[in-house]
């Protein structure tokens, strides 16, 4: 159960800082991808985005009463 939670986070890090390494500004200007850190500090928390859950229905409940 967590590493459903902890996989898309650590994903989401090496995502972020290959972007910084691959594609990420040289001149330092650039807010997200001119550091190795911000960049994988932001893939981070999109995978930790990803993980939360979204609001499951109740229709099946309403239909047994």
């Amino acid at each position: 159960m967590k590493l459903k939670k902890i996989l898309p986070v650590l994903v989401g890090a090496v995502l972020g800082y290959a972007y910084y390494y691959f594609i990420g500004c040289r001149t330092g200007s650039c807010p997200i991808t001119g550091s190795p850190y911000i960049s994988t500090l932001y893939g981070a928390l999109i995978g930790l985005v990803l993980t939360i859950p979204t609001k499951k229905k109740i229709a099946n409940d309403n239909k047994e009463n």
